[in-house]
């Protein structure tokens, strides 16, 4: 019984077994899951890594430094021998991350140097499947490009399902009847950082039969976009001379394209309608810090009809 108690006693107090990869073949290819492999090391003993493509010189890193009684690059840059210390550790991981010298993908390996008593690996081989920056390159900017095709192909759907009631409607369809217009262009301020061109700006007030406040006012914008990447409305809200900001109900007509022009409804109807103007108008795009800001924004005064 005393024997038994002794042996689970020396059982409970032995070191785990690190679990480390007895392989000695990695293969790397581009695009792989992330996560660096275990390779068994024992203190002492050298591990060699062998790969098939040239390494960068003095592209060898270790994570902590100085556990390694010795490491060396071969002559011709294509291995690497690693001897870690005396007291090394079971268990103890290192972690050495190269770099090639062919400046394809993958551009870097990394490998967990973890210790082991017996199982420590003497030759390990790592065959790469490199890819061309320039292929690598198309691939991301086909990605991007369809990316921001679905982007441009969702708002042009948005806008074409729903058709805006109110006064929006009634400036983009250019009605008639209690819609008070107003030219703006050669009155706002606009912002030295604003990301869009203006073109050109009109304020709109809608007025109903028999009162004199307006209930919804409205600015319809063409601008123009200089930068390489398409511009989406996502947001709108007009400060009035008090401070009090409002946000505005919006209609891109479409994003406006790279180095092209597109035109912008935004607007809003009650009570918050009757700002006290000269008022700030502010846009901004989906994604990203671009915006557009114009002051001194001023709307007609409504002209009711008779009932």
């Amino acid at each position: 019984m005393a024997a038994l108690l002794a042996g689970a006693a020396q059982a409970a107090e032995s070191p785990p077994v690190p679990r480390c990869a007895a392989t000695a073949r990695f293969d790397l290819a581009a695009g792989a899951p992330e996560g660096a492999p275990e390779v068994c090391v024992s203190a002492d003993e050298p591990t060699t890594f062998v790969f098939d493509s040239r390494l960068a010189e003095g592209a060898v890193e270790f994570q902590p430094e100085g556990r390694l009684a010795d490491w060396a690059p071969g002559k011709e840059g294509l291995s690497l021998t690693v001897i870690p210390k005396g007291d090394y550790l079971p268990g103890e991981r290192i972690k050495v991350t190269v770099r090639f010298a062919d400046g394809a993908a993958p551009a870097t390996a990394s490998f967990w140097l973890v210790g082991h008593a017996a199982r420590g690996m003497r030759r390990v081989e790592v065959f790469r499947k490199p890819r061309p920056p320039d292929v690598c390159e198309k691939e991301r900017d086909e990605a991007q490009a369809e990316a921001r095709q679905c982007q441009e192909d969702k708002a042009r759907l948005l806008a074409e399902r729903g058709e805006p009631g109110g006064l929006m409607g009634a400036v983009w369809l250019e009605g008639a009847g209690f819609v008070s217009s107003r030219d703006i262009r050669s009155k706002v301020r606009k912002q030295p950082t604003n990301a869009l061109g203006l073109d050109d700006a009109w304020s709109y007030s809608y007025t109903r039969k028999g009162e004199t406040h307006p209930a919804s006012v409205a600015v319809r914008l063409s601008l123009t976009n200089p930068s390489a990447e398409p511009w989406t409305l996502a947001g709108a809200a007009l400060v009035d001379s008090a401070g009090e900001q409002v946000e505005l109900a919006r209609w891109p007509l479409a994003p406006i394209p790279a180095n092209g022009a597109g035109a912008v409804v935004v607007g809003i109807k009650g009570e918050r309608a009757q700002l006290g103007c000269p008022c700030t108008l502010k846009l901004w795009e989906a994604q990203g810090p671009r915006t557009f800001t114009l002051g001194n924004v001023t709307f007609p005064e409504g002209k009711a009809k008779g009932p």
